[in-house]
């Protein structure tokens, strides 16, 4: 769990001042068994029941692998990690960045949440209204330290979905994600990040 805090730690550092304000004196929508809360709920029950069967990364990828899929909207995020240019990118290349990214995503929960120590992931019971997205606010409770993982969601048929979570309760995972796909989409075009993208994931699940 160490890995966690330390890469909290550096995407803090390079994020600097916080991003966005966004769920500052932002109203709370009481809502009685709040649909994007539960589903956040959902995600934290396969991530502590993974945490807590240990194994291999590899064994905890294809634990999490249909919760993640479940819990987040994927296309939605590769698309905002991507930028202006997957308006353009052909569907063959969308699909291409969509498997990466997805991969990439299930791999780093896998490989940064290894095992369990009495951690407990608490979410917020209403989630706060922000236009057609709901904030859902929540704090992983550690022995020496609490962190906020804040997610924006969104409606995808009868679900709430993530398209974004924000590390320490602001900063966009996702703006993060553009900044460092940037220079390897521009050099090397969507299947040249896709490709580096597919490497990244290897390396963790070795």
């Amino acid at each position: 769990m160490n890995r966690i805090l330390k890469n909290l730690s550096l995407a803090l550092l390079l994020a600097g001042a916080p991003a966005a304000m966004m769920l500052q004196a932002a109203p709370a929508c009481a809502q009685a068994g709040d649909p994007a809360v539960a589903q956040i709920q959902g995600f934290y029950d396969a991530l502590t029941a993974s945490m807590k069967s240990g194994g291999t990364t590899k064994s905890r990828y294809d634990k999490l692998k249909p919760a993640v899929e479940k819990a987040f909207d994927l296309q939605a995020m590769t698309a905002t990690a991507i930028g202006p240019t997957w308006a353009s990118a052909s569907d063959a290349d969308k699909k291409t960045l969509v498997d990466a990214f997805t991969r990439m995503t299930v791999a780093n929960y896998a490989k940064n949440f290894d095992s369990y120590g009495g951690e407990k992931f608490i979410v917020e019971p209403a989630s706060i209204v922000r236009g057609s997205d709901h904030f859902v606010k929540s704090t992983m409770k550690t022995s020496g330290d609490t962190i906020a993982f804040n997610y924006r969601t969104h409606q995808v048929g009868s679900d709430w979905k993530v398209t974004d979570v924000l590390l320490a309760g602001n900063i966009s995972q996702m703006a993060q994600k553009r900044s460092d796909f940037a220079a390897t989409l521009a050099a090397s075009g969507p299947q040249g990040l896709a490709k580096k993208m597919n490497a990244l994931t290897d390396q963790m699940l070795s």
